[in-house]
């Protein structure tokens, strides 16, 4: 029977008489809005399933069976997800006919279910809300619903987030690679207050863009970078074939790519040489000096794209030598894809680290809020869960459709690469010989 309160709620929603009367007592949840009255029936709904499941194991109560495999065993509290939120319910129970054991309810176990609630939470970590206002972002269920919710405090909020992004970092790494064929492999480190992270993004053959791991350490040097490298050929990359690695300016990062994955081509961020040396350059000079390297940037030609670039660093030594040595170092890795015969959109995407940067801030972006990272695990499970994140809204890169192109140039460059090597080797071999 309804109150005086609920027939007043019901006036003054302006209900109709005859759905004031189907909704009965879920008219005062009305008032708190359209979920609030949702999770009203639903509560009511999962009452009355579980209740259906306990009636087909057992069977229709009041009737006698004496073949019954299992009884009725009153009720016990549990919990639901619901709306990022625990709610508590009244659970039935049933153990089978000889009372040896619980009989465990589908219908509970689905509900009853944790994974809603980490991924609520990690959503509205990652866009920025804090574990002290998680709770006020949760939409209104009704005071009765609000009165005994739970995981919604500070602490809550917190374990469910580590567990969650937990599980997302040891997805990334020990994501299988074997069957990947790649295209291009892009490194980059990130200063996240004091910590540093080198990742790293693959780019397959068809031009869709995979996080493929990372790595924690002080800062962005050769030993990080290399224990990245091999932790992903650990998990089966294969660069026989060959593969393009783009990074910007880092020595250590270049270092590491010799070191774990040998003679493979890399092509340094024209972007990233063009801002180091126009920072060496009086205000006046940097427009000519950009105009002329981004002139032989575009240029297919690689020979004459070189001689421009070292016209100009011979032309910089007098006069800015500190630009000019930044110029020279790795000079001939900005061209790297001009010498492949790569041109057009592809050329455009792959000659600077922007994919991967792209990642970053995303990564850069969702851990705003963090005030200090207390530890490397801290470190690495937001920087994975912020290149997870990226990765839902990743699109194939621009010039895709010439990535079949670019990966029988690297296959070719990469051939002829180790047939310099041994010629050399066996030269060498031969010199010794030859002395002794």
């Amino acid at each position: 029977m309804r109150t005086v309160d609920q027939e007043q709620d019901a006036r003054e929603l302006g209900l109709p008489p005859s759905v004031q009367e189907a909704l009965g007592e879920l008219v005062s949840a009305a008032k708190d809005g359209l979920l609030a009255l949702s999770v009203g029936v639903g509560l009511g709904v999962l009452a009355e399933m579980m209740q259906a499941e306990v009636d087909d194991v057992v069977g229709p109560k009041g009737q006698r069976n004496p073949d019954r495999a299992a009884v009725r065993h009153g009720y016990e509290g549990g919990e639901v997800t619901l709306g990022g939120r625990r709610v508590g319910v009244q659970r039935p129970r049933a153990r089978t006919a000889d009372g040896g054991s619980e009989v465990a309810l589908k219908t509970y176990a689905h509900f009853a279910d944790r994974d809603p609630l980490t991924r609520v939470v990690l959503e509205q970590m990652l866009a920025g809300v804090s574990t002290r206002r998680f709770s006020r972002t949760r939409e209104p269920v009704g005071e009765e619903v609000l009165a005994a919710e739970r995981s919604t405090s500070k602490s809550a909020v917190s374990r469910e987030f580590v567990g969650r992004t937990r599980e997302h970092l040891d997805a990334l790494m020990s994501r299988p690679l074997g069957d990947m064929r790649l295209a291009a492999i892009m490194l980059d480190g990130i200063e996240l207050k004091g910590r540093c992270c080198v990742v790293c993004l693959g780019i397959t053959t068809a031009g869709i863009k995979v996080p493929l791991g990372l790595w924690d350490g002080s800062t962005e040097n050769k030993t990080v970078a290399a224990h990245l490298l091999s932790d992903l050929v650990g998990r089966g990359l294969d660069v026989e074939q060959g593969v393009l690695v783009v990074l910007d300016g880092s020595k250590a990062l270049r270092a590491a790519v010799s070191e774990v994955f040998g003679p493979v081509p890399v092509h340094r961020c024209a972007r990233d040489k063009e801002r180091n040396v126009v920072e060496h350059l009086a205000e006046r000079d940097r427009p000519a000096v950009k105009m002329r390297l981004r002139k032989a940037w575009a240029s297919e030609n690689y020979e004459l794209a070189l001689d421009g670039l070292r016209l100009l660093a011979g032309e910089l030594d007098r006069s800015y030598p500190g630009a000019a040595a930044s110029l020279k170092e790795g000079m001939e890795e900005t061209l790297t894809l001009t010498r492949l015969g790569i041109g057009g959109k592809l050329k455009t995407t792959l000659q600077s680290t922007n994919p991967i940067e792209s990642m970053i801030e995303t990564v850069r972006r969702t851990s705003r809020n963090v005030k200090r990272w207390q530890n490397g695990d801290m470190c690495l499970r937001w920087t994975a869960a912020g290149m997870l994140e990226a990765e839902q809204q990743f699109r194939k890169i621009i010039g895709y459709a010439d990535l079949a192109k670019l990966a029988l140039a690297v296959e070719r460059d990469l051939l002829a690469a180790r047939a310099a090597v041994h010629t050399t080797t066996s030269q060498e071999a031969a010199t010794r010989a030859t002395a002794s």
